[in-house]
């Protein structure tokens, strides 16, 4: 996720102070990883070196001076080509799991083993991503929706690499 151009697309609506940029970001994209505070500050000093923002006010108050970030010209057509632009398809070739079985075969530890408790605890995910979905807003539906079937396809891969745990086997010893 780009941060910059979320914080960007969060502007658009208004200008905002980076503790309100924080507290919408966490609302809508957040909830599984909330944004430090120093990422936004960071992210809004990257954004004003870089012409996308501007600072709209300063509020002197108790501690630091609060600014107001607005949006520019030039970020709302940042905003605008990022979005058009479609995201790299993840083909994941290099998965985890999969240097986990083979690392498992080639060392002579239980692949089966790493395959069902892998399996055990995409359930587990999936079970309670099916809970929050139930309860959830259609847009905390649909980022369940999304991490519930990249799940279901990890599953679907662990099956077929637990049918396979045999012949792999035989292949990487030779």
């Amino acid at each position: 996720m780009s941060i910059g151009h979320t914080l960007l697309g969060l502007l658009e609506s208004g200008p905002r102070h980076g503790y309100d940029l924080k507290r919408a970001f966490d609302e809508k994209f957040g909830h599984d990883r909330p944004l430090h505070y120093g990422q936004v500050y960071s992210t809004m000093s990257r954004l004003l070196r870089n012409g996308l923002v501007e600072v709209d006010s300063v509020e002197a108050g108790d501690g630091p001076e609060r600014k107001r970030y607005a949006i520019t010209e030039a970020g709302v057509t940042d905003v605008d080509q990022w979005l058009s632009r479609p995201e790299k398809p993840e083909p994941y070739l290099q998965s985890t799991l999969y240097t986990k079985v083979v690392l498992a075969l080639l060392t002579g530890r239980g692949a089966a083993e790493l395959v069902d408790v892998q399996r055990s605890e995409h359930l587990r995910l999936m079970r309670e991503l099916t809970r929050r979905k139930k309860g959830g807003d259609l847009a905390d539906q649909l980022i369940c929706d999304h991490a519930l079937f990249h799940l279901e396809a990890d599953l679907r891969w662990l099956e077929l690499a637990a049918a396979r745990l045999d012949r792999l086997a035989e292949e990487i010893r030779r």
